[in-house]
């Protein structure tokens, strides 16, 4: 179940494309803000997870951080 995650991302981010490219892989559907395009979803990150960082995943009210760290969520927690 995806409904309450939000993936914080960018276009340009290499580890966030690697996380988008293994979710289209697998048919997953994970709402997206633009952490550059929107300056709201920056501040919301921040407020959530003490940083910036791209790729984090948000997972009920927690910011999990790391390309290989969320993909390996997904695949236990949304695929199984």
């Amino acid at each position: 179940n995806t409904e309450n995650l939000v993936l914080y991302q960018y276009d340009f981010c290499p580890f966030c494309a690697k996380v988008r490219t293994f979710l289209d892989r697998n048919n997953i559907s994970i709402p997206t803000k633009d952490t550059l395009q929107d300056p709201e979803a920056r501040e919301e990150l921040v407020r959530l997870g003490g940083k910036s960082q791209v790729p984090a995943l948000l997972v009920d009210g927690k910011i999990m951080y790391e390309s290989n760290d969320i993909i390996r969520w997904v695949q236990e927690n949304v695929m199984n």
